[in-house]
């Protein structure tokens, strides 16, 4: 069956559907009570800008709901939001009792990818969110790469992108998310092996307060060194740092000698020193 590209994203199946302030066609628009309405579950943001919310409360309270939420029938009773997250929010916080809405037919697929949709267009979507939304895409409705892409309008290459990042350890995916690292710095870990040394690696990064050159840069002599200074190491050393990386969130380094050996821990600021310390019970 064929099925509408999705490429020029809502505007392309709901007109004026795309933004928050364009006035949209008002035939079919009624008034909903706010209470009825139920959130996506599709949605693939899981943060919202609380200060965007506000400022566009603050914008309805003058003006009004501009443009109409699209919701369709819940079996269930009431509605469930298929487009317009922050306009319902914020009319919410505005503490308006109602919101224009356009109720319309769509399906669970529907539903996804009109969500996601609807957030990949707006800049400040975090690049984890983006990449759970196309995973949801992916085990939800079975589309391939290249059948998102066509349906976001993106390279092939940027939807694969996007979703490697899921490939990385929680901690450094939640970095990403709060954007103390960017998707470049985290494409760039994606390089190392170890969920312990991609995760020493973000730390260390935030520390230095490095570019995504300075850090590609940072794993390119990491894998030099590793390529190049192949020592016999045992599984069971292996593993034992691979298990104080995840349990100290920082690069460990067990060095065995003849007789006895040491570990190095790795810290990368006087907090990072003082956190490892508390973890040891020492301060």
């Amino acid at each position: 069956m064929h099925r509408k590209a999705l490429g020029k994203g809502l505007e392309a199946l709901i007109p004026g559907a795309g933004t928050d302030t364009m006035e949209a066609p008002r035939a079919g628009v009624r008034e909903i009570p706010i209470e009825e309405i139920a959130t996506n579950p599709f949605q693939p943001r899981t943060r919202f800008d609380d200060q965007g919310i506000k400022d566009l409360a603050d914008s309805i309270k003058t003006t009004g709901v501009i443009q109409p939420v699209i919701v369709r029938r819940d079996p269930s009773g009431g509605y469930q939001l298929v487009a317009g997250e922050r306009r319902l929010r914020a009319s919410s916080l505005a503490g308006l009792a109602s919101v224009p809405a356009i109720i319309r037919d769509a399906d669970d697929q529907e539903m996804l990818e009109l969500a996601l949709i609807e957030n990949v267009q707006r800049e400040d979507l975090n690049s984890i969110d983006e990449a759970k939304g196309y995973q949801a895409i992916l085990t939800r409705v079975g589309l391939t790469h290249d059948e998102i892409a066509q349906r976001v309008g993106k390279h092939r290459s940027a939807i694969t992108n996007a979703l490697r990042l899921l490939g990385l350890p929680v901690e450094v995916q939640e970095m990403v998310s709060r954007g103390t690292l960017t998707a470049g710095h985290a494409r760039a870990l994606l390089s190392l092996e170890s969920s312990g040394d991609q995760l020493a690696a973000a730390r260390y990064v935030i520390g230095k307060g490095f570019s995504v050159r300075r850090t590609e840069a940072l794993i390119n002599r990491k894998l030099r060194r590793l390529h190049t200074k192949p020592r016999a190491r045992s599984a069971d050393v292996v593993d034992l740092e691979s298990k104080l990386q995840q349990r100290f969130a920082t690069r460990v380094m067990i060095r065995a000698g003849r007789k006895g050996g040491r570990v190095e821990f790795e810290y990368y600021s006087r907090e990072d020193l003082e956190r490892l310390l508390e973890a040891w019970s020492v301060l």
